[in-house]
């Protein structure tokens, strides 16, 4: 069973840094994918980040490459989101669901796992 829960949301300055943590409490989730997504008010969900079990060739949307990196724990039930340079326009709540085919992580929102999101906040 695969069970995901988000942490690491809060306020932050512009500029600052933030480190998003998504742990799957159930434990089935070592050998799938984990991405990232934000939704803001107002606004459709939008795909931030991807990354396979073994860590391989994670993906990035353009709107925060460079900016954000997403990693695996050595556990591999738990996905990271490094977050620098935060901007005012990052303001969303952010997800991370989990799914066994990257292509799905990556290019749609019908991954089998979601959790319930994390609030962040970007202040000008």
């Amino acid at each position: 069973q695969v069970e995901l829960v988000e942490s690491g949301g809060g306020l932050v300055e512009t500029g600052g840094s933030l480190r998003l943590s998504c742990r799957d409490s159930g434990g089935a989730s070592k050998n799938y994918g984990l991405g990232w997504y934000r939704q803001a008010p107002g606004k459709e969900r939008e795909f931030l980040a991807a990354i396979l079990w073994n860590d391989v060739a994670p993906r990035y949307a353009d709107s925060v490459k460079g900016r954000f990196t997403i990693s695996r724990g050595n556990a591999k039930n738990t996905a990271f989101l490094q977050m620098n340079n935060l901007k005012p326009e990052d303001t969303a709540i952010y997800y991370c669901a989990a799914d066994e085919e990257l292509w799905v992580l990556s290019r749609t929102f019908h991954a089998v796992y979601w959790g319930r999101g994390t609030q962040v906040t970007v202040s000008s």
